[in-house]
């Protein structure tokens, strides 16, 4: 399996920590976010990565260069504009020639790569979606499963008297390459706002794996000062 990191992001919530740092290289624990992505990657023997660059970029390639020294091997795109979260896939089509694993650039995580991708095949969808339980799902993106935990409807930052589920997306995908032609070349595409649902509206079946495991979104200063502590108890 391959895997799509997104390291893209401007960071605004974590100004001023991000002025002069992209987001995924923000350390944590002493190394940089996207090192422990990385590191869990190449954990579960996945260590064909791309990912897609803006804001700060040559922090980015300058520190990992073509991965060799994490034992990967990094292929970059470099974006002239934000594209969504789902538009750089499109630009690296001919890379993602079999199943591959998407992961948010600001997450810290320990997911078992190796049991969601024996969910993902089990179920046979086009993409199998991490979800976690949110109490407060006024600013995540939640989805509606049925008893199959097959995904129906996705719904981003719903408000209060719109919540009809607590189950939210952690920004961890696996599909299948078959999504890539679903994607407008060279169009602003996201995930959760645009791809999911066109794939669910035509058929596509999509699935949602409920993660146990730790999952923190370091978007915001309280996170990245709390993920600084929960680093030691994690084994990344």
């Amino acid at each position: 399996m391959k895997a799509f990191i997104l390291a893209a992001g401007l960071g605004t919530r974590l100004q001023p920590l991000t002025d002069k740092t992209p987001k995924p290289m923000l350390k944590i624990g002493g190394k940089p976010l996207l090192e422990h992505q990385i590191n869990l990657l190449k954990k579960y023997g996945v260590t064909e990565i791309a990912m897609n660059l803006f804001h700060l970029r040559e922090a980015i390639s300058g520190y990992f260069s073509d991965g060799s020294k994490l034992g990967v091997k990094i292929n970059y795109i470099n974006e002239a504009e934000l594209s969504g979260t789902a538009g750089p896939l499109k630009k690296l089509a001919s890379f993602f020639d079999e199943s591959f694993i998407v992961i948010y650039g600001d997450n810290l995580t320990d997911i078992n790569i190796e049991l969601m991708a024996k969910y993902h095949s089990n179920k046979g969808g086009l993409a199998t979606v991490a979800l976690y339980w949110e109490k407060h799902p006024e600013s995540k993106g939640i989805v509606v499963m049925d008893r199959e935990n097959k995904i129906l409807k996705f719904k981003e930052k719903p408000k209060t008297e719109e919540i009809d589920s607590h189950y939210a997306n952690a920004g961890i995908y696996i599909c299948e390459p078959e999504i890539l032609n679903s994607i407008p070349d060279n169009q602003f595409y996201d995930f959760g706002q645009d791809l999911f649902p066109k794939l669910i509206k035509d058929g596509g079946e999509i699935y949602g794996y409920i993660m146990e495991e730790y999952l923190l979104d370091i978007g915001t200063i309280p996170a990245f000062h709390k993920a600084q502590k929960d680093i030691q108890s994690l084994g990344i």
